[in-house]
């Protein structure tokens, strides 16, 4: 008797757990459901604020497909950088103004380093914006007070960061004991600017 009372709690326990889980289950698929659309209209929403704010004389953003040619994507991995999305910006008219990439760093202090960037046809770095960023509190977390501002309005090639004050176009000055965040998200630019030049001469965007 005592064998068979046990099995009976034994299964009466497993199928309450079963009922359990199975209804936490469809709870959760519901809410994942009901919450699925405004979460992923928040993000087109804050997506299109960043490439707002780096693409001022921008009207709308569109999303396009394109491939970068395998050196640059070794180039870019070979710096730690990742291309992102890449949106086309589009003027009043629809004519083609230049491109809003997002290019990811990874190889920030503390992790990986998002960033928007819009540049013009002609090759002008318009701003940065930081989305993404988990860095040391005082120190790398100061990137977008501190560096994202520096590149504003720059046409240059690529940039390099200086621990002695900026004298040149191309020179960013780094954050104050965090050349690795400086570095990273230098990194990020440049593979951005990288990209940009291809989509530009690739004609991305005019077809």
């Amino acid at each position: 008797m005592g064998n068979k009372g046990n099995l009976r709690t034994m299964l009466k326990e497993a199928g309450i757990l079963f009922v359990i889980t199975l209804v936490s289950g469809l709870l959760l698929g519901t809410v994942y459901e009901l919450t699925k659309e405004p979460i992923r209209l928040q993000q087109e929403k804050a997506i299109q604020e960043a490439c707002k704010a780096v693409f001022q004389e921008a009207e709308t953003f569109v999303l396009t497909e394109y491939t970068l040619e395998e050196e640059l994507a070794g180039e870019l991995t070979a710096d730690g950088v990742k291309a992102g999305d890449v949106y086309l910006a589009l003027g009043a008219d629809g004519s083609l103004l230049g491109y809003v990439l997002e290019s990811v760093s990874t190889k920030g202090y503390g992790g990986n380093i998002v960033i928007y960037m819009g540049v013009t046809l002609e090759g002008t770095l318009n701003d940065i914006s930081i989305l993404e960023i988990a860095e040391t509190a005082g120190l790398g977390m100061e990137a977008p007070k501190v560096l994202a501002p520096q590149f504003h309005d720059k046409q240059v090639e690529s940039f390099v960061y200086t621990k002695t004050g900026a004298q040149a176009e191309e020179e960013i000055d780094a954050i104050a004991s965090a050349t690795i965040t400086t570095q990273a998200v230098t990194d990020a630019v440049n593979g951005g600017l990288k990209v940009a030049r291809a989509l530009a001469e690739g004609g991305v965007g005019n077809e």
